[in-house]
């Protein structure tokens, strides 16, 4: 989340009398993420998220999100939903910008999430991914391997300014995940940005799961690929095999991996380790003047990465 477009005050009044949500008591920017514009919404009924849709999301897939996040509610997934307008239209237009308002969750993300947190995710990503099976829309994933490579080109002249040899190592790396990326796993909706500020807790337990502006349909396996890239490495860089354990073996007692998914789990975690160096990459060399949020460190991904390249099997990852 971020702050890229601004909403004037009349603006913003006007907007929100196309919904029944009570007249507006506060408005403020909050200033985390990279993706798009998002404001706290208070009103005299409750508290609201509006955000508004920057240039990097594609305003066609927008029906795909909501529609999503209305479909994993009524399936009793703990996620924000949209709110519709009195016309029904959940998707509008404010500022020049695509733009819904959301319900607001309650909850904290944990800054160091536990083992047992990584259990309480490998639960509830479980549940969302039966719960995605009956989602009728489709949406690819144009940031899987056949994206990578154009994402990289784009960043191939400065990437060395980021560390020495960086564009050798990408370049290296990408040909051999286009040579062994896996076929034929179990496929399904994604979240595929579910890292530690995408799940709320209340107390012990996760509250609710956000953020759904990557979601789309990949192999299931590959969101816990990318789930043990953004929850079990500490501060270090060491890789935690404890959460692993605790994150793969929850999500298992709910939806067993089948054999080809374990095989396939340590090309799947380099590849998560991939996409977001890539796109941490992508960011930090094409900042935007005037967010409130800097781009994250992409290094941290390499780091990810390397330790991947050295797996050979899933019992890295705490299985047997």
């Amino acid at each position: 989340m971020a702050v890229y477009t601004e909403v004037p005050d009349e603006m913003l009044r006007a907007f929100v009398t196309e919904y029944d949500i009570g007249k507006v008591v506060s408005f403020k920017g909050i200033a985390e993420g990279v993706e798009n514009s998002n404001y706290l919404l208070q009103t005299e009924h409750a508290n609201f998220i509006l955000t508004l849709y920057e240039k990097r999301v594609d305003p066609e897939d927008l029906p795909y999100f909501l529609g999503l996040m209305d479909h994993l509610a009524a399936s009793d997934i703990p996620c924000p939903t949209p709110i519709h307008g009195r016309d029904s239209k959940a998707l509008r237009t404010v500022a020049g910008r695509p733009a819904a308002i959301i319900s607001f969750l309650q909850g904290v993300a944990r800054s160091r999430p536990s083992p047992r947190d990584c259990a309480q995710l490998g639960k509830h990503l479980a549940h969302f991914h039966l719960a995605g099976m009956s989602y009728g829309t489709k949406r690819d994933n144009s940031l899987s391997v056949s994206g990578w490579r154009p994402l990289f080109n784009d960043s191939v002249p400065r990437a060395n300014t980021i560390q020495s040899k960086l564009k050798e190592i990408i370049s290296k790396e990408l040909d051999y995940l286009e040579a062994h990326w896996p076929q034929g796993l179990p496929e399904g909706v994604i979240h595929a940005d579910l890292f530690p500020d995408n799940v709320f807790f209340l107390g012990d337990d996760l509250s609710g799961l956000i953020d759904f502006y990557f979601a789309c349909n990949d192999f299931l396996a590959y969101d816990l690929a990318i789930c043990l890239n953004a929850w079990c490495f500490e501060p270090d860089g060491a890789f935690n095999i404890t959460k692993a354990r605790m994150l793969l073996s929850a999500y298992g007692n709910i939806r067993p991996l089948n054999r080809d998914e374990l095989a396939a789990l340590p090309v799947l975690a380099r590849g998560a380790a991939m996409r977001f160096l890539l796109t941490r990459v992508y960011d930090w060399l094409h900042q935007v003047e005037g967010a409130l949020v800097k781009p994250k460190n992409p290094m941290e991904f390499l780091g990810r990465l390397r330790f991947h390249q050295a797996v050979t099997g899933p019992g890295a990852y705490g299985l047997d």
